[in-house]
């Protein structure tokens, strides 16, 4: 049966590869003029033909020379100092036309030689997105291969967050809920995965080191199960988080009590086991960033001076990569430049892609988005929000609803939207310093020599509930 469905979607790569136990590619124009294809299947087809689509572009993306890849022995150079501090990965949120976007990156890193940036993607964002983690992944595979990027690929799980509200209610059940999230991950090629327990910090204990229990205790847990599935030849990356972004600005003592006691916990849980590569902190961004009545973003203050102590820390005193930066992605493009400066080893971006691919929309499409928000998100509209405000805060749950009609988008919106993100990678990547980390990367990762497993691709998705207060 799977093979008599195989053919029909070899036919749609016009034949440029076969596969026998595994892939032989024939024709590698072909393949990358045709692999969206697959792409598109994967994102709007269901049943056998979407798994095996999402199932074949992983194996042919490793016959290409692209593969998954775990970041974390870069970090742990950067830790040891054998890696300069030069450069700030960039960890990229891709919400809308995953693959197109991703294609963008490529080019970029491909003109620039550079090599240490990550696709990511929250736990929040593959709901309202409609992109489970083996979609989303294919969406990046896929467009390495079109741009002819070969080499190490990192895909994160952004913010493997637990609800605070479904913990106090249901702990168990919630925890699970992580743990079905992280193993449909890691199985579609996740090697990179930020578990965030900072949600059940509790302020109101007496000490810093009381506040961390939970997070720590937590984080050590979720560390230990991501060990225990990570292939045979992979340590996947995991990063922690002391406190939720949009709070108070993170100290040393937070820093130290979430380690401390994370180091402790983990120890006793798994005492072989690899612990962070590297921790989220806060230093006064939030995620999205803050909209005003007229539909700007309000400036804020990034601390770079705390950003630059905790990497400090994080490296000399527990051997990390560092410290890493959340909700930047709608402060200037000069002020990227200062992350760097400030040592940091990772940041995250998301909103600004989003603004530019709804920014090229077509009036007609955004009408309709804006129509389906004003039925569907009339909760959220409070007292004396203005349309700007209620729109920009909400039109992220229109992405997965309306994915069919976004990737239909004529060719000449797309390559204007395709165009806006290229210019937009481009800055930043300039700004971070990853021009160049190609070396740095290929001196440190090495590819892996696991397969993925059919079984893998043909089973059931998981699913989620109310995630709405969640991070992205």
């Amino acid at each position: 049966m799977i093979r008599t469905e195989l053919k029909p979607l070899l036919d749609l790569l016009n034949n440029s590869i076969a596969i026998d136990n595994h892939v032989t590619i024939l024709d590698r124009q072909q393949l990358q003029a045709s692999i969206y294809r697959l792409a598109e299947i994967s994102a709007l087809e269901s049943g056998n033909r979407q798994k095996l689509a999402r199932y074949i572009t992983r194996l042919t993306a490793l016959a290409f020379g692209t593969y998954p890849a775990s970041i974390q022995e870069l970090y742990l150079a950067r830790g040891r100092g054998e890696i300069p501090n030069t450069f700030t990965v960039p960890a990229m949120n891709l919400r809308m036309l995953s693959f197109d976007a991703a294609r963008a990156v490529f080019r970029v890193a491909k003109s620039i030689d550079g090599a240490a940036f990550i696709f990511e993607i929250a736990r929040s964002e593959i709901g309202y997105t409609d992109q489970r983690p083996s979609e989303y992944a294919t969406n990046i595979l896929a467009a390495a291969i079109a741009e002819g990027y070969t080499g190490p690929v990192f895909i994160q799980g952004d913010h493997f967050q637990v609800s605070a509200k479904k913990y106090v209610n249901t702990p168990e059940a919630e925890l699970q809920a992580v743990r079905d999230l992280i193993t449909e991950s890691i199985q579609a090629g996740f090697y990179n995965i930020d578990i965030d327990t900072s949600t059940l910090v509790d302020i109101n204990k007496p000490t810093v080191a009381e506040q961390q229990i939970t997070n720590c205790g937590l984080s050590a847990m979720f560390t230990a199960f991501i060990r225990e599935l990570q292939p045979s030849g992979i340590i996947i990356s995991v990063g922690g988080e002391i406190g939720e972004v949009g709070g108070h600005n993170s100290t040393e003592q937070e820093l130290r009590a979430y380690m401390d006691g994370y180091s402790h916990e983990l120890k006793n849980i798994s005492p072989n086991s690899a612990g962070l590569s590297k921790v989220s902190i806060q230093t006064g961004t939030s995620h999205g960033g803050v909209v005003l009545p007229d539909g700007s973003i309000a400036q804020v203050a990034v601390d770079f001076d705390t950003l630059r102590a905790l990497s400090r820390i994080a490296r000399a005193a527990y051997g990390m990569g560092g410290a890493v930066q959340h909700g930047a992605s709608t402060l200037p493009d000069n002020a990227f430049g200062k992350f760097v400066e400030a040592e940091a080893i990772e940041v995250h971006l998301a909103t600004n892609f989003q603004n530019i691919t709804f920014g090229l929309l077509p009036m007609a499409l955004k009408n309709e988005m804006y129509r389906y928000l004003d039925e569907k998100n009339a909760a959220e509209r409070k007292p004396g929000m203005t349309d700007e405000q209620f729109y920009y805060k909400t039109r992220k749950n229109a992405i997965g609803p309306f994915k069919a009609q976004t990737w239909g988008l004529e060719p000449g919106i797309k390559e204007s939207i395709f165009s806006a993100l290229e210019t937009q990678f481009r800055k930043l990547f300039t700004y971070l310093g990853v021009q160049g980390t190609r070396d740095y990367v290929e001196k440190t990762i090495r590819q892996p020599t696991n397969q993925p497993a059919l079984k893998d691709y043909l089973g059931s998705e998981s699913t989620e509930g109310d995630v709405s207060d969640l991070a992205d």
